[in-house]
């Protein structure tokens, strides 16, 4: 059974990744990932409390009217700090959970010769967008992307093997690989001791701060946005974003891929 399990991930690595990402593949198997140190397993670190939030399905509405550069850096370094996402020198070796881009390269389908003028130079803020039909979790062989009930999209980094057919099926390029330990770019006074640490060869992104969520607290993102991002249930025609995507006009990215985004911009 090992056997035909390495032959899969060898298999996988020529396929996609190519020849040259072969010898990164082996050895990343999920045994070495769930034998490595500083992990918790997904059902530990989302484990629900008496105090937690609850929704039929999760969603983020984003009001570009409130937005700013020092509001998405706070945005950013909120989030990152939360979930000890590496701060590489090299870019190529990036990670990021959430970041801002230009309108247009956000929603490129959407720009026209008239466009209002605040929002060709304004931040957009992008990260995962949990959708309702994740095409990543599909896409995953060893089911190390799944989907909750709620509709937030995770990542058990026990079982990711690093083949990318995630990030590969990702419309929105939502997904980052550690491409080096992430551990080494983590300063040991500003690390959380409360989220897990990730290691060498494994996909992360945003998990819409489920393990907040499950202690009863918002994103920390949200938090950090002077009400630039709104947190709620879609599921509930009651609920704050509800009322305001029946209130003002509102676009989500690549909607028409079938993937049904549940992260909403008011323009």
């Amino acid at each position: 059974m090992e056997n035909k399990r390495r032959s899969f991930l060898k298999f996988a690595g020529v396929s996609v990744l190519g020849l040259g990402s072969l010898s990164l593949l082996e050895g990343l198997t999920s045994d070495d990932v769930i034998a490595s140190s500083g992990q918790a397993s997904a059902e530990a670190t989302y484990k629900k409390t008496s105090t937690a939030l609850t929704a039929e399905r999760w969603g983020m509405v984003i009001d570009t009217k409130k937005l700013s550069s020092r509001i998405c850096h706070k945005m950013e370094k909120a989030c990152h700090e939360a979930h000890n996402v590496p701060d590489h020198e090299n870019k190529n070796h990036e990670i990021k959970w959430i970041w801002d881009a230009h309108y247009k390269h956000v929603f490129p389908n959407k720009t026209d010769e008239f466009l209002q003028e605040r929002l060709k130079d304004l931040p957009i803020p992008v990260l995962c967008n949990h959708c309702a039909n994740p095409p990543c979790v599909q896409a995953c062989p060893t089911q190390a992307t799944f989907q909750r009930e709620d509709g937030i999209v995770l990542m058990d980094f026990h079982r990711c093997i690093g083949c990318r057919f995630c990030m590969a099926a990702c419309p929105y390029g939502s997904r980052s690989f550690n491409f080096r330990d992430p551990r080494e770019a983590i300063k040991p006074e500003n690390e959380n001791k409360e989220f897990p640490t990730r290691t060498k060869g494994v996909v992360e992104k945003c998990n819409f701060c489920a393990e907040r969520l499950a202690v009863g607290k918002q994103p920390a993102c949200v938090e950090a946005s002077k009400g630039a991002l709104i947190f709620g249930d879609l599921g509930d025609p009651q609920s704050e974003v509800r009322q305001l995507l029946k209130e003002n006009y509102a676009i989500r990215r690549k909607q028409n891929l079938g993937s049904n985004p549940s992260v909403y911009y008011l323009v």
